[in-house]
């Protein structure tokens, strides 16, 4: 899962050799290819529904309700934090560092229905 702010549509190639890829466009992708990417995904995983998005403020309550889940990524700060039962998940940034936050990724491990997250901070 990618929740946008991708940049450049090779990054989404390189992902996608490693295993399929649901991506959003965030604010920073432009061009033909950021258009074709939605603003908001569904992943269903058996009973379990995931929501990405890029920016989590622009969620209705309609959308939350649905998910078990909410992946987003706009502010580029790692957040890994269950709600009323929902997960809500923000990997951070990969890419250059911003500001004086962490480079990160996110895991979303799937086991026995449910989902459970974690956040690895990379060494740059």
């Amino acid at each position: 899962m990618h929740a946008g702010d991708i940049c450049d549509p090779g990054i989404l190639r390189e992902l996608s050799l490693l295993a399929p890829v649901t991506a959003v466009r965030g604010n920073n992708d432009f061009g033909d290819w950021a258009d074709a990417l939605r603003e908001v995904e569904t992943i269903e995983l058996g009973d379990l529904r995931i929501g990405v998005v890029h920016d989590a403020k622009s969620l209705t309550p309609t959308h939350e309700g649905r998910w078990n889940a909410v992946i987003s990524g706009h502010s580029h700060r790692p957040l890994c934090d269950t709600r009323d039962g929902v997960l809500h998940f923000n990997p951070g940034s990969a890419g250059p560092r911003r500001f004086n936050l962490p480079v990160s990724v996110g895991e979303i491990v799937v086991a026995r229905g449910t989902l459970d997250g974690r956040i690895i901070e990379l060494s740059v």
